[in-house]
């Protein structure tokens, strides 16, 4: 497989999953996520990924969680499924179950808190590889890993088989334009910010799009990437300026969260704006009364109704 082995490309969040107040998979509350995604016309979805919680989820869970998404696949819509775990034994398993539920892809991490070493990662990467058919997205997320995958790494591992695109959450830019420059005829690249510069560097043709976090601005944010495709770049410029509002109040540089949780922000904001995306698990909590105020006044700045939290 390659790039050419699929078509993702646009905006395609990893979305939350939601829970009840007793910390319960919420399926009802997912389908009325999922059908507000894809009335805001998201390009794709990423299930069980850092927002939807996977490190607090069972592979039961995961499974029920990938079986569900699978539903709301059809065309302009692609489903993949994050498969993180610590061992690639678990990987396996998760991967696995995308596959069988037929989900689009999949997307790993290294395996978080191990600080594996160039050569593990790479046995990593093969062994899911060789267990499945699926297409696979190689995640750098150093926030989270601890290891930042550099570009020599990722170019080896855009020769295993099943590898078709990779996903840059790095904060580092010039690492991000080294690495696509080197591997966007090979794999898809994602990661480009949606700042002026990176309108033109998609306008000139450069990067696959943005797999970026919860969608809580709704259509703006796929439709940034249509304004590429249209030419637009006046459009996408004022529709990227919105998402930075959200980047810069929100988040850190390094994309840690400048309150509270990241999962929390994500889900509150949508709650606010109606949609079912549920509350945070253990051991996660859910913002403070000021916090919440905080998000509410963006998404206000934004121009964005909202309502009171249930």
């Amino acid at each position: 497989m390659d790039r050419n082995s699929v078509d993702w490309t646009g905006y395609i969040p990893a979305i939350t999953t939601p829970f009840d107040r007793k910390g319960r998979l919420d399926l009802d509350a997912f389908d009325g996520q999922m059908e507000w995604l894809s009335a805001e016309r998201m390009h794709g979805v990423i299930l069980a990924g850092t927002s939807g919680e996977w490190f607090s989820m069972s592979s039961k869970e995961r499974a029920a969680l990938f079986e569900a998404g699978a539903r709301y696949r059809k065309d302009g819509l692609w489903v993949i499924g994050a498969c993180n775990s610590y061992t690639s034994a678990e990987a396996i398993t998760h991967a696995r179950a995308a596959e069988e539920a037929g989900l689009d892809g999949i997307l790993i991490t290294p395996p978080p808190y191990v600080v594996p070493n160039r050569r593990e990662i790479v046995n990593f990467y093969s062994a899911v590889s060789d267990a499945t058919d699926i297409p696979m997205t190689v995640y750098n997320w150093p926030r989270g890993c601890i290891v930042d995958m550099d570009t020599d790494l990722l170019d080896e591992l855009a020769d295993i088989n099943n590898v078709v695109a990779i996903k840059n959450s790095t904060g580092n830019f010039a690492g991000f334009l080294t690495g696509m420059y080197r591997l966007e005829d090979r794999v898809r690249y994602f990661g480009l910010p949606t700042s002026e510069l990176g309108a033109d560097l998609a306008l000139l043709g450069h990067g696959d799009g943005l797999m970026g976090s919860g969608g809580v601005l709704g259509a703006d944010h796929p439709d940034f990437w249509r304004a590429i495709t249209a030419g637009d770049r006046t459009r996408a410029i004022e529709l990227g300026e919105r998402d930075r509002v959200i980047m810069t109040e929100w988040f850190r540089p390094d994309y840690g969260v400048q309150f509270g949780n990241q999962q929390a922000i994500m889900k509150t904001a949508l709650r606010l704006r109606g949609v079912p995306a549920g509350f945070v698990r253990d051991p996660l909590m859910e913002l403070s009364t000021s916090e919440v105020a905080r998000i509410e006044a963006t998404l206000h700045k934004l121009g964005i109704k909202t309502q009171a939290l249930a």
